[in-house]
């Protein structure tokens, strides 16, 4: 039983019946979630659009009307569309941004050519073997290094 009515039927000042389509979709609570879909679709219209659906896909598409008709409140001429056009425009900015990192990273991988030498020569055994070596007395005992070894060479 619905204990009231729905935000549809609240807009609309009617009666809410016990099947109204619109309760799930437009809680009593919310109010102004369905005022943007009436303002922009029409209340029977967005109702002949949610009886047509099958019940599992109600949901998605009330979501779906709320969503695209506040864009379009916020933003009459480009709706969702202005959204969407600022996402693929911050994609281009952010891929052009990356380029120019790119270009400067290689660019200063070409000006320091022995910053690549060094990193190519970089294996662990050669830096192993640098090391000075070690008896084996006892696996608990540390023994200090008999000369002053530069290991970051």
């Amino acid at each position: 039983m619905i204990y009231g009515r729905c935000a549809a039927c609240k807009n609309q000042r009617r009666r809410c019946p016990p099947d109204c389509i619109f309760f799930p979709y437009f809680p009593p609570n919310d109010p102004q979630r369905f005022a943007f879909v009436h303002r922009i679709y029409g209340g029977s219209n967005v109702g002949k659009k949610l009886q047509q659906l099958p019940h599992y896909v109600r949901e998605e598409a009330a979501n779906n009307l709320y969503l695209e008709a506040k864009c379009r409140i916020q933003d009459p001429v480009y709706g969702c569309v202005g959204i969407i056009s600022k996402l693929y425009q911050q994609i281009h900015d952010t891929q052009i941004e990356l380029a120019k990192i790119q270009t400067q990273i290689a660019f200063h991988k070409l000006q320091n050519p022995q910053f690549q030498a060094e990193k190519s020569n970089f294996n662990v055994e050669s830096n192993l073997n640098s090391l000075p070596p070690q008896s084996n007395n006892s696996m608990g005992q540390f023994q200090w290094p008999s000369q002053a070894t530069n290991w970051f060479n």
